[in-house]
């Protein structure tokens, strides 16, 4: 309501006033002015590289015609340079003039601004007026980022640890560039993912992406990887993430090994999916009672041989060396026998060692490196001590008896025992052996070595099984056996194998089935056929039991062993009834192992008998049988029958003359009586008979036997052939020799097949049986191989044969000679004789007949040294001196040679180095023969005497140039009990607390002597005087305490002074010690102690001087004599001065306070140190202020703490600034004065910035200082010396109006003050500042915000928000009453142009339009012009150029600030506009408003509040009227 009323009363003034401004102002020409309020100055943007003819201003918006038939003002350009800018005069317009070139704000053209003046002619008046115009050109991102170098190189240790930063490389220039500006040319580096090393981004990282700087994200292993690529991408931080430019480039990453790794002893054997090389033993044999020059130097397989893992450690000169050494071993006196090289890892034997009281050592050797790392190596080495071969293997038992299941598999092994539970164990041993070790002798069996074998290994063997065995083949096999060692054989014992039956046959009938006649006569209990199974086990296995299954019906019986069949009891046969009887055969082996077969049993009955020959049931008979049938093995029923039953005789007629097959005369079954060979006959035809007994009662059959192979025959080698055979070494694919085998089998059995049975590495052989090698043979490594043929037959149960040859590897010249060492160091005494043998080396050449001679490479050394050419003896050829040699170390290195006088091979090299070791050639020698000394006679112990000096010639820093001393106590020995001399400093000093007489002279020998070799010395004596006590001086006080001494005493400032009396003696004093810096002297005559040298409190506050009172004779001699009565102590105390000023922790002081801070609120805190103590440190604080209007002090300071507060209200005077000096005084204000400048900036929360942090505030104020030095460190990187405010800390406020607080969260407001202009800098500016280095800001404040602590935002202050909101949020009722107010006004334009306003008011307008013009930035910079020391503050602006200027100058950017300043300053408006003021436009309402009096101000309000009374008054009648209708 109350809005509203004065709306309606602006617009009545405005109609009432309005007819009066035209009259006035109406002759006046307003052309060429700005129709547009706000500054003159017109500030736009425009992108870079916008095309030709980009419209640069729509409308300049000046007064005036420039067109048409009757033109009032004339436009054009002015300082338009390179004419960028093109003006259209009638549309009042601004294009861009880019014909044929660009609008580049990036180099080279680095166009980042330009300002043209529109030049204004009032054609009526002749005014001119200029209009600025100000563009400035914006950046595009329109430049990718650029590397200096196309790719990087860094090398890292594999040692660096986690977290390190391994490249700076980026650093300065030498990283990306982007020539844009902004946040378009801030460069981030991220590591990308590189499909060629997918590792190198998880093992590197950049986590400043700023710098670019690579920090190792893994641990590195060189025995891994040895080289990273990593591929290292630079973007800018366009805003637009999808507008962001990249470049990439690749940083190569060399790992360097470090010493991370042992050694590890060769040759190393790798544990599956590790690096750890398996245990290694390392193997030895000497004979026992061998001399070591004998066996020395041991040799060891394989050679024992240490390397470093870490390989390529660089430079090579950092690489360690190897040392080996005994670690421990068993048994413990080892240490006796055996030494290994702490170099070479050569073992050498000590001294003999007798085996019957050392068989054998374990040692453990370790290497490890020179330098002290701590992951040794460690191996095993067994030396085996062998016995002299002169005991011949024996057996345990003179007989063996075994036993084998002859169904047991092959590879089973002899049983002792029937019951097959334990082995046969052959026990073998050798007198040569120990008996708990394998003996390693080989065992023969001298008979069926193809059916077993005996294990070749250990002291217990065994016979296992080769192939089956059948007992009914042959049940025992009785064989001997021999052991040999090599050397001596044993005496054979015989073993005795029993096969143990299994049930492995079944029962057979020899027929199938059989037909049998009975006749009807015959009678109950007669025979009717005797039925016969055979079963070759034994025992039950072979017992069978016979039983008729089915078809008796009664009639038949059948004997259960015998196998007889008879008719059964009262039976009656008839004729022509036929039986069919099954008959089975069983053995009695248990049930579940019990075999069995059936036949058939035909039986017709018929009348009795008549005469009639035997009948075979067939006339030829077909059979194959193996070579391997058994003996007595049944093959073929032949059993004929006879109709009267008469007894039938079988025999063989023809075709058997060797008596190979058996025919049972009765039965008629054929057997086979002898063994069968295919190899001899390989088919039988036989004539088989069976006779009744008649003549004519005879028949025959015949029967084909055909004999079919198995594979019974091994292959047999050609014994003609040779077997000691020879190959060349370093001869591949040469030919050795040939063998050759048959096989008498048949078929695929009697192919042969040739194989090696070792050494198949190395050699070969063809299917023809030719030998060749495989590879190069190296004699000297083995020379001798025996290499075993194997011959295979091509059976599916094949046989094979082995046959050994010797195969001797010949030498050839392929090796150089080796010295034993690669590096001889000696040391070599100097002085020593020409012709002294120092050295000797040795080399070997491992070719057979090699001569190895010896011989000096180079001439440089053969004057100094000799070498024989065949025992490697170097010697000298003259004496050598130490002292020839230039350097510290006199040492000579050559090269020595070792090579085969009839061979072809290069020589062997090694190094010798001479080092020639001093030998002492110089005694010390005393500068005197004789030194003399005085002695108290009760001088305490360690009381000193006078100093004795020697020196020595040998040169310095030898051990025989250090001279040292002693005293000799053999020719004097009671002065040595009491006196000594200082080891390296050559004082004498009393040895014990002195009583002796006076006036005694005591002799003191004393030696100097050298570290040399020999050791060297020489001798002084020193006569030391007892002085009589009446001689010494005594002081008349132990310690002395003078009054302090000021620390500005000047030089000779008397101290104090010091008294000792004397029996006729002149006394001189002196300072013996606590005076090191010569702070202060004395008077030797008088005793006065006085100031020498300037003094400082704070350097020293006390001395302790010890003086000393000396007789002068004791002086002329130059001797001083110490004792408890002539010296003392001196106490100096120092006292403080006030001799140094304050100082100011800052030369100057930024500081700001807000437009709204109340009295005696807080600025900043000064603060002033003082080396000085006490009160000479206490500080009083003043201020220095230049005067200020209206006799106003502005600031206060607390005396004492230095805090500075405000003294006035600064309302409406932003950007004013203070300027003023602050003295801080010691001692309270009384001493010693320094100042310092302070600068205090207003503001208001225009110039403000809020940082939003996810911690709360009280987290934020105790870290405030640590923060606020990060947040200047990234201001000062834009202004340089720019200091950051803190405003306020509170909680986070959020929501409508920010009326919302989370304490959770911080709202820390603060503003930056620049030194040069000494104002707050622009808010937007600031922003820029702090947000485009958000992420570098983050990283900065992480430690202080503690883990996930960051900042969230930085936002404008809520005061700012809620203007822009004021100003957008006019109401529709007060927009439209103002809108009309200002359309009358309008109106009366034509009216006010023809008015003329008084000169007053015109001058009053053009003083401020230049006011508000000068406020404005300048287009050029200019020197700004010094400030004077606490200038007063400029009259306050008019607060609507205040606002305008802070939030934009440019309308084009802030289209809302004309708004904003009605909105704000709508209370003056109608403060004016009611009071009837006349104000020409709304920019100089505000300054109407400051120009009110007092006096009218408060009139008007009594008026205002008068009325106000009044209308409530009105509306509560009206209200109760109302009440009461």
């Amino acid at each position: 309501m109350l809005r509203q009323f004065y709306l309606w009363k602006c617009l009545a003034s405005g109609i009432i006033l309005g007819p009066l401004f035209t009259i006035s102002l109406g002759q006046y020409d307003d052309d060429c002015k700005l129709a547009r309020g706000g500054p003159p100055a017109t500030i736009v943007a425009i992108d870079e590289e916008s095309r030709n003819g980009t419209i640069i201003v729509d409308n300049m918006m000046i007064k005036g015609t420039a067109g048409g038939p009757n033109p009032t003002i004339e436009l054009s350009l002015k300082d338009n340079v390179d004419y960028w800018v093109l003006l259209d005069p009638v549309k009042q317009m601004l294009f861009l003039n880019s014909t044929g070139r660009v609008l580049d704000r990036d180099p080279p053209m680095n166009i980042h601004s330009l300002v043209v003046q529109v030049q204004c002619i009032n054609k009526k008046v002749g005014t001119v007026i200029y209009h600025e115009v100000r563009i400035v050109v914006r950046d595009r991102n329109d430049n990718s980022p650029t590397f200096k170098h196309e790719s990087y190189y860094a090398t890292v240790n594999e040692l660096t640890p986690v977290g390190t930063t391994v490249f700076t490389g980026f650093s300065g220039d030498n990283g990306a560039t982007d020539i844009d500006d902004g946040p378009n040319g801030q460069i981030e580096y991220v590591i990308q993912y590189n499909p060629d090393d997918p590792t190198s981004n998880d093992t590197f990282e950049i986590p400043l992406m700023l710098t670019g700087n690579v920090m190792l994200r893994k641990r590195l292993n060189y025995e891994d990887k040895t080289r990273y690529f990593v591929i290292i991408q630079a973007n800018d931080r366009a805003q637009n993430l999808n507008e962001r430019r990249t470049t990439t480039t690749t940083l190569t990453v060399d790992i360097l090994d470090g010493d991370d790794l042992g050694p590890m002893f060769l040759p190393c054997v790798l544990v599956p999916n590790t690096r750890d090389c398996r245990p290694i033993t390392y193997q030895a044999a000497i004979p026992e009672l061998r001399s070591p020059e004998e066996l020395n130097p041991i040799i060891v397989t394989p050679p024992i041989e240490a390397i470093d893992q870490d390989r390529n450690i660089q430079p090579p000169s950092d690489r360690p060396g190897i040392l080996y050494s005994i670690l421990v071993g068993t048994p413990e006196d080892y240490p006796r026998f055996f030494h290994m090289h702490p170099k070479t890892a050569e073992l050498s034997l000590l001294e003999p060692v007798n085996r019957d009281f050392h068989q054998k050592f374990d040692l453990v050797i370790k290497a490890e490196q020179d330098n002290g790392h701590p992951l040794p190596a460690f191996a095993s080495l067994h030396i085996e001590i062998l016995d002299e071969n002169n005991q011949s293997p024996y057996f345990t038992m003179p007989s063996y008896q075994g036993y084998i299941l002859e169904s047991a598999p092959v590879g089973s092994t002899i049983s002792d025992s029937l019951n097959l539970t334990t082995p046969l164990r052959i026990v073998v041993l050798d007198k040569d052996i120990e008996d708990t070790k394998d003996p390693e002798v080989h065992l023969f069996l001298n008979d069926y070595t193809s059916v077993f074998t005996v294990t070749q290994t250990g002291i217990t063997r065994y016979l296992t099984l080769l192939q089956p065995v059948d007992r009914e083949e042959q049940q025992t096999y009785t064989f001997s056996i021999t052991a040999f060692d090599g050397v001596q054989e044993s005496k054979p014992v015989i073993i005795n194998i029993r096969v143990m039956d299994a049930n492995d046959n079944t029962p057979t009938f020899p027929e199938i089935s059989y037909d049998v006649y009975v006749y009807t006569d015959m009678s109950p209990g007669d025979s009717v056929l005797q039925l016969t199974a055979i079963d070759a086990d034994e025992g039950s296995n072979g017992e069978i039991t016979y039983e008729i299954l089915v078809g008796a019906q009664g009639d038949f019986i059948i004997n259960k062993t015998t196998g007889l069949i008879t008719i059964a009891p009262e039976v009656d046969l008839i004729v022509g009834r036929t039986y069919a009887l099954t008959v089975q055969a069983a053995d009695n082996a248990p049930p579940a192992e019990r075999r069995h077969s059936i036949c058939t049993v035909y039986i017709e009955v018929l009348p009795p008998n008549n005469q009639s020959p035997p009948r075979f049931p067939q006339l030829m008979y077909s059979l194959e049988i193996s070579e391997a049938m058994r003996i007595g093995a049944v093959l073929l029923n032949l059993q004929a029958t006879d109709r009267e039953g008469d007894p039938i005789t079988y025999a063989i007629e023809n075709g058997d003359p060797q008596r190979v097959f058996n025919l049972s005369e009765t039965t008629g079954l054929l057997s086979l009586g002898k063994a069968l060979d295919r190899e001899s006959t390989d088919r039988y035809i036989l004539i088989v008979t069976a006779s009744d007994g008649r003549p004519d009662g005879t028949s025959t059959a015949t029967v084909n036997v055909v004999v079919t192979d198995v594979n019974d025959n091994a292959p047999v080698f050609d014994p003609y052939l040779p077997r000691n055979l020879s190959v060349v070494e370093e001869e591949a694919n040469a030919f050795v020799g040939q063998v050759r085998a048959t096989d008498p089998d048949a078929g695929i059995n009697g192919q042969v097949y040739y194989s090696l049975g070792n050494f198949n590495n190395l050699f070969r052989i063809t299917s023809n049986g030719s030998i060749y090698t495989a590879v190069k043979l190296n004699r000297e490594v083995r020379d001798y191989y025996e290499l075993v043929v194997v011959a295979t037959d091509g059976a599916v149960h094949p046989r094979h044969s082995t046959l050994t040859l010797a195969i001797k590897v010949l030498d050839i010249d392929d090796n150089s000679p080796v010295f034993t060492n690669s590096t001889y160091t000696v040391i070599v005494e100097e002085n020593l004789p020409a012709g002294t043998t120092f050295l000797r080396i040795e080399a070997k050449d491992v070719d057979l007949g090699a001569n190895v001679s010896y011989r000096i490479r180079g001439p440089e050394v053969k004057h100094f040294f000799a070498l024989h050419p065949f025992t490697g003896e170097l010697s000298l050829l003259r004496s050598l001196d130490y002292e020839a040699f230039p350097g510290q170390e006199a040492t000579i290195t050559f090269l020595v040679e070792a090579f085969d006088i009839y061979g072809t091979m290069p020589p062997g090299i090694a190094t010798v180095t001479v080092i020639v070791k001093d030998m002492n050639d110089y005694p010390p020698v005393f500068s005197k023969r004789i030194y003399k000394g005085m002695v108290a006679p009760d001088a305490v112990k360690g009381t000193p005497i006078t100093t004795v000096y020697a020196e020595d010639a040998d040169p310095p820093g030898l051990p025989a140039s250090r001279v040292r001393y002693r005293v000799d106590d053999v020719q004097f020995p009671y002065p040595a009990s009491i006196f000594d001399v200082e080891e390296d400093s050559g004082l004498v000093i009393t040895r014990v607390n002195l009583n002796e007489e006076p006036t005694t002279i005591f002799k003191l020998v004393v030696v100097a002597f050298d570290d040399g070799e020999p050791v060297m010395s020489s001798s002084a004596t020193v006569k030391i005087l007892v002085l009589h006590p009446g001689e010494i001086p005594h002081f008349t006080q132990e310690e002395y305490r003078p009054p302090p001494v000021s620390e500005l005493a000047t030089k000779g400032t008397v101290v104090g002074v010091i008294s000792a009396a004397a029996i006729n003696q002149s006394i001189v004093y002196s300072i013996v010690s606590g005076n090191e810096e010569g702070a202060f002297g004395i008077n030797n005559i008088t005793g006065v102690i006085y100031v020498n040298a300037p003094l400082d409190y704070e350097t020293k506050t006390s001395y302790v001087l010890r003086v000393q009172a000396d007789s002068l004779e004791v002086v002329l001699a130059n001797l001083r004599v110490p004792s408890k009565s002539n010296t003392a102590k001196v106490y100096i105390e120092i006292q403080d001065e006030n001799d140094h000023p304050p100082v100011f922790s800052k030369k100057f002081y930024i500081g700001g306070v807000s437009e709204d801070a109340r009295m005696f609120t807080s600025v900043l805190k000064v603060q002033a140190t003082d080396v000085d103590t006490g009160n000479y440190s206490a500080m009083a604080y003043r201020l220095i202020i230049p005067p200020i209007k209206e006799g106003k002090e502005g600031f206060v300071v607390e005396t004492y703490t230095g805090l500075i507060k405000t003294a006035m209200l600064f309302h409406n005077m932003r950007r004013s600034y203070f300027k003023f000096q602050v003295i801080a005084t010691d001692d309270y204000g009384k001493g010693l004065s320094s100042k310092a400048d302070v600068l205090v900036s207003v503001v208001n929360q225009l110039d403000m910035q809020v940082i939003v942090s996810n911690v709360p505030p009280t987290l934020v104020e105790k870290k405030i200082e640590d923060l606020t030095e990060i947040l200047d460190h990234y201001v000062q990187e834009q202004i340089p010396g720019a200091k950051v405010v803190v405003e306020s800390i509170g909680a986070r406020r959020h929501g409508d109006a920010f009326s919302l607080e989370d304490y959770t969260k911080c709202d820390l407001t603060v503003y930056a003050i620049d030194p040069q202009t000494n104002r707050a800098i622009d808010r937007n500016e600031l922003f820029k500042f702090l947000d485009g280095k958000l992420l570098d800001i983050n990283k900065d404040f992480q430690p202080y915000y503690g883990e996930g602590g960051r900042i969230l935002e930085i936002r404008t202050p809520e005061a700012v928000t809620s203007i822009k909101k004021r100003g957008e949020s006019l109401g529709y009722t007060e927009g439209a009453l103002l809108a009309l107010a200002f359309i009358i006004i309008l109106c009366c334009i034509p009216a006010i142009l023809v008015v003329l306003v008084s000169y007053r008011q015109r001058q009053a307008e053009c003083t401020k339009t230049a006011r508000i013009q000068s406020a404005l930035p300048a287009a050029k910079p200019a020197a700004p012009a010094p400030a004077p020391v606490a200038a007063p503050p400029p009259p306050p602006p008019p607060p609507g150029a205040h606002l305008y200027e802070e939030l934009g100058d440019s309308t084009m950017s802030y289209p809302w600030s004309l708004e904003l300043i009605l909105a704000r300053n709508m209370d003056k408006i109608i403060t004016v506009m009611s009071m009837g003021m006349k104000c020409l436009n709304m920019e100089v309402v505000a300054v109407c408003y400051h120009q009110l009096d007092k006096k009218s101000m408060v009139r008007w309000l009594v008026k205002l509040r008068r009325n106000m009374k009044r209308r409530r008054k009105s509306q509560r009648k009206l209200k109760n009227q109302k009440l009461k209708l």
